[in-house]
Order: C-alpha cells, then structure tokens, then sequence
C-alpha cells in the first residue's frame, strides 16, 4: 500500500472507530435537518468511514476507496459547517477548531482522489 494509502486508511479507521469509542461529540454535529436520532447517523458515519478505510486497503478496491473517501468528505461538510455555526460563541480555541475544519476538507477530498488516481502498490 502507498503511503498516501496507508495514511488515508489509518486516518479513516481512527475516525470510524471514534464514532463508537466516544460518540457523543459526533453526535452535537449531525444536522438537525437529517431524520431519525443523531447517534444513528453518527454510527452509520463510522461504518461508512470504517468500510472506505478497509477499501483503501485492498488493492483491488483502492481506486474504488479513494473516490468513496472523497465523497465521503464532501458529505460531512455540513456537519462540520453546523459545528462552526454552534461553536460561533465559544471559546478562542473551540472557534478556531471548528472554523478550521470547515478549509480542512479540501486537502482532504484533494488526498483521497490523489489516492484513487494512483496506481502503484
């Protein structure tokens, strides 16, 4: 596995297995639009999370893995969006946070499509 790879995948697990270590943070971000209870969707984000990792992983699905993790973190982006919204009287260092994972997605979406693009193992 490259090391674009390698390190898309462990950045996807280690996110998805948060989503069912220490759910309670995903769950003050999901979008109060989405139906049903927040932790459903905060579960359903690490599996999804866990399942692109696993794909990054396999080189016959990496292509595959790196094209679902770039959509993956478009669709995010509004749950990191209500997150800048909520936080907007928080502290200094909380704003900072939030607001900066709003610009933080595309890096992101750029790697996980550098990872679907490549072709060597």
């Amino acid at each position: 596995m490259t090391k674009k790879a390698w390190g898309l995948a462990a950045l996807l697990t280690t996110s998805g297995a948060l989503h069912f270590a220490r759910p309670e943070p995903f769950d003050t971000i999901v979008p109060r639009s989405l139906p049903g209870r927040p932790r459903t969707w905060t579960y359903l984000s690490g599996v999804a999370e866990l399942a692109v990792a696993a794909a990054l992983a396999n080189p016959r699905t990496r292509r595959a893995g790196g094209v679902a993790a770039a959509v993956f973190f478009a669709a995010v982006f509004p749950a990191n969006a209500k997150m800048a919204y909520d936080w907007r009287g928080a502290s200094p260092v909380k704003r900072a946070v939030a607001y900066g994972r709003l610009p933080l997605q595309l890096p992101l979406i750029w790697w996980a499509l550098e990872v679907a693009r490549d072709d060597t193992e």
